[in-house]
Formats: structure tokens, C-alpha cells, sequence
């Protein structure tokens, strides 16, 4: 039997994959649900929130086809804003300067025209200032990373960027200094969402004929005797191991892991996530998906609108929005709870989001596990780690078993690799 360790895309993904082979597995998922980071929950029973802003916009044909077997879905074009200063500026915003000051534009395209050049770069902030100039890195980009990402950009390495940021040319830096234009430079052009159940309706295809015990979490993994114990006094022998787990929850489950192993585990860097969940009494007029927030005194780095999302996350007539916080042992939570609540009700008030007496039901909840960050010694000790895990004959996959900036469609791809080229028992 082949086990697999969490119930999130990855999981989900590796058992179908097996089981379209007719090898025999079983998901185990610690929670009362399976989804993981792409699971739901809702409030007063009939305003439905993702864990995290969820989109889709796989490229991949087979990973397009599963989500469609699962699930009728809305198109979405990818419509998104900046909050600056008090000003809204579309998104992305080094191509649309044009709601801001004259004085601040003057600033921002000088220093692109003057930008510094690199012969390489020894971090993200070189990067930045590589491509913007120096004014908008530290004022915008600088800023977002140390809210998003908990530390600061120096810190930081390029390895995760990918297609995800838009370089204007200077011609549609200085059009977009002029006028918002219409064109699209966000990094794809299409996202899809299901009609109905959260973004978790997507995975449904894939679950519906595996095994999944819910309420199972890890309480030691023995790899000598191929045995996994439980925290309800239940185990399971395998024959082989799949893992989705985060790297530092797995490896402090297993039996006898070298000091070389846990010491570079305990040096990996996640950020956790605060969700502040709220639902209205009213529609929204704002046309836009989600939203990124620069400034530093408002807590969040970005929102957006699970009922413009799909209108059956919430009820006629009404809407919904969820912000997301950040923080980590670099950057501790400023507010919690009912604290923040109130901290983002009030700064929304100022946005002219929506008022204090708009809101009928309101949400905190923490995740654990947000993103990786790719700090200057990730990749060092993310392949002491794998290393070890391989020679014990365990794959890790998914965001937090690679240890990497994956989406969820690359999560998906992730579980699926895991099943290929390997002759299973």
C-alpha cells in the first residue's frame, strides 16, 4: 500500500494518479476535510471564503481537462488594483502611474530612464532596482515584499520569479503615466473559478473515487519498519511513502533524522497567514477581483472579493471580501483576532471599501503554512533535506514538500510526477 501524507492538491493528485494505475493507496489528511490550502469554509451558512485567494489560470492541458471534469466554471478576466497612498492605480502598477502625483511620476520615471545595472544580481532588491529604478522599488515593491513576504528584499533570491512581474518598456511606462490603459500586462489572460463550492470544487473529479481518511495526523513516521503511527492511536504499515507534509512537520515526525537534517529544516522559512474574512449586506460596485496594499500602516497585503469571484459565494443582493496578513518569526503579527478585525474595518472605512455598519458577519483565522520564502540559504538546505528524504525512499511533493513557489495547478503536476517512472509493489 502506498501512503500519502495530506489531503491538499498534491495528495489529492498523487492517489488519483495511483489509482489510475490500479495501485492501491490511502490519503491521510490530519483535518476533518480534505483540501488543504485550497479547501473552504463558510460563514452564517451562506458566505463561502477560500483559504487564500484561489484562481486558476493552468496552462497545462491535462490539469485543464481534470478541473473541468470536476466542475462547471466562471471565466474571469484578471482585473486587479493598487492601493498607494490613498490613490487606486490598476494593476500592475509600474504600468499605470497615471492617478498618481506629478512629483512622484517625475521621480519614478526619471529613475527608471537612470535605472542601475547589475552584472548579476546578488539578490531580489538588485533585481528591483534593476528593472524600476531605485524610487519605485523602495516605495512600492521594497515595501509589498517586506509585507508579503515578512523580510526584506535583500534577503531575498530571484529563483522564484518566474513570468510573475510585468518589466514596462519605456514607452508603456510613460503612456501609462499619462492615461490607465486598457491592455492587459498581467502575466496571464484568462483565470477560472468554479460556479459553485470554492475553489476545492476544482479537486472533486480527482477525490471521488479515492481513499481518504480524514482526522488522521502524523505522530511518527518509522521508516526502518515502514510504519506511520497516528495521534488517535491508529497506524498504518507501507510499502511506500508520499508526503505533502511541510518539510519541518515531516521531518519532526520521523524517527532518528541525523543533527546535518533537522538543524537545515529548522533553517527553512515560511510565512504564516492571517485571513480576515467579511461578509456584507450589500453589493459591491468595484469590478475588480482582488487588490494589493502598499502602505504600511494598513496591516494587509492584498484582498479580494470571493462573491466577484463566483456570485454563489454569497447571498442575492449581498457580497463578500477577505484580507490576507502575513507574518513570521522575522516579522511577528502586529494585531490578532478581534483586533484586526476592527484594524481592517476601519482602514477599509478609509479606503472607501465599505462601512462598519455594511458588515454582518465577520472572521479571523490563521494558516500555519502560506508561502515558502526564498531566503539567501533556502536552496542549500532544501537539498540536505530532499537528499535525506530520498535515500530513505520518501517523495515530497506539493508547495511545502518541495519546499517551493508552486501554484496550485503546478501543485497538481507535483502529486502526478510523484506516481510516474517508479515500478510500485
Amino acid at each position: 500500500m502506498i501512503a500519502i501524507l495530506g489531503g491538499g492538491i498534491s495528495g489529492i493528485s498523487a492517489g488519483y494518479h495511483l489509482n489510475v494505475k490500479n495501485i492501491e493507496n490511502t490519503i491521510f489528511e490530519k483535518n476533518n476535510t480534505w483540501g488543504g490550502l485550497c479547501d473552504n469554509f463558510t460563514l452564517d451558512g451562506q458566505y463561502v471564503f477560500d483559504n487564500f485567494v484561489h484562481l486558476s489560470f493552468a496552462k497545462d492541458e491535462n490539469v485543464k481537462e481534470l478541473f473541468a471534469k470536476s466542475t462547471d466554471y466562471i471565466k474571469h478576466k484578471p482585473l486587479s488594483t493598487n492601493f498607494y497612498k490613498g490613490v487606486w492605480l490598476k494593476h500592475p502598477a509600474q504600468n499605470n502611474l497615471a492617478n498618481l502625483s506629478v512629483d512622484e511620476k517625475v521621480k519614478i520615471i526619471s529613475d527608471f530612464i537612470n535605472k542601475p545595472a547589475f552584472s548579476e544580481f546578488k539578490n531580489y532588491k538588485e533585481w528591483l532596482q534593476a528593472q524600476f529604478g531605485n524610487y519605485f522599488s523602495e516605495n512600492f515593491s521594497e515595501v509589498y515584499t517586506k509585507k508579503y513576504w515578512t523580510v526584506s528584499a535583500d534577503q531575498l533570491t530571484t529563483d522564484w520569479l518566474g513570468n510573475r512581474f510585468s518589466i514596462p518598456q519605456l514607452d508603456n511606462l510613460l503612456k501609462g503615466a499619462f492615461v490607465e490603459q486598457e491592455e492587459n500586462f498581467y502575466y496571464t489572460q484568462e483565470m477560472r473559478y468554479p460556479q459553485n463550492g470554492g475553489y476545492k470544487s476544482f479537486l472533486t473529479y480527482m477525490a471521488a473515487n479515492s481513499n481518504i481518511e480524514t482526522n488522521k495526523e502524523v505522530n511518527l513516521v518509522d521508516i526502518t519498519n515502514r510504519r506511520i503511527d497516528f495521534t488517535d492511536g491508529t497506524f498504518c504499515n507501507y510499502e511506500k511513502l508520499i508526503s505533502s507534509l511541510p518539510l519541518p512537520e515531516l521531518i519532526q515526525r520521523i524517527k532518528d533524522v541525523p543533527n546535518e537534517v533537522t538543524e537545515a529544516c529548522q533553517k527553512l522559512l515560511c510565512t504564516s497567514g492571517q485571513l480576515v474574512s467579511i461578509g456584507l449586506n450589500c453589493e459591491i460596485p468595484d469590478d475588480n477581483i482582488w487588490f494589493y496594499i502598499y502602505d504600511e500602516d494598513i496591516l494587509p497585503s492584498r484582498a479580494y472579493y470571493p462573491s466577484k469571484k463566483s456570485p454563489n459565494n454569497a447571498p442575492e443582493g449581498k457580497s463578500s471580501i477577505q484580507f490576507e496578513t502575513y507574518f513570521s518569526k522575522y516579522n511577528p503579527p502586529k494585531l490578532k483576532g478581534g483586533a484586526m478585525i476592527e484594524h481592517i474595518i476601519e482602514k477599509a472605512e478609509k479606503m472607501k471599501l465599505f462601512s462598519k455598519n455594511e458588515v454582518s458577519v465577520s472572521n479571523y483565522k490563521e494558516q500555519k503554512y502560506a508561502n515558502v520564502v526564498f531566503d539567501l540559504d533556502r536552496s542549500k538546505n532544501v537539498e540536505i533535506v530532499h537528499s535525506y528524504l530520498k535515500s530513505k525512499d520518501i517523495k515530497a511533493i506539493g508547495r511545502f514538500g518541495e519546499w517551493d513557489y508552486l501554484w496550485s495547478d503546478q501543485s497538481l503536476l507535483s502529486g502526478k510526477k510523484s506516481t510516474e517512472n517508479e515500478i510500485y509493489r
